[in-house]
């Protein structure tokens, strides 16, 4: 979709999750599966988990700083409860 701005959750190897911000999901998700973004190179394999769409980058920005605080981690768990918990990941 045209227009939009984007959050995105990865959930990487170490079981930990990434969050980020784009306006091409496609474009940063292969980004980040080549090992082109620091933060995840050595955290590979990620797998997309989560995602928004918003039409205001500025609600789109608040939104990932949150999902990178405990609390906003916390949030997500709630979420993503039955994946996560059938995953087997962080600690169920």
């Amino acid at each position: 979709m045209e227009n939009f701005f984007y959050v995105y959750v990865l959930l990487c190897l170490d079981n930990d999750f990434y969050a980020g911000f784009t306006t091409d999901i496609h474009r940063r998700l292969k980004e980040h599966s080549q090992g082109s973004n620091v933060s995840t190179r050595n955290r590979r394999p990620v797998e997309l988990i989560y995602f928004e769409g918003h039409k205001s980058k500025e609600d789109a920005l608040r939104r990932e700083s949150y999902f990178k605080t405990s609390k906003g981690k916390a949030t997500l768990k709630q979420i993503l409860k039955e994946y996560l918990e059938s995953a087997a990941v962080l600690n169920y």
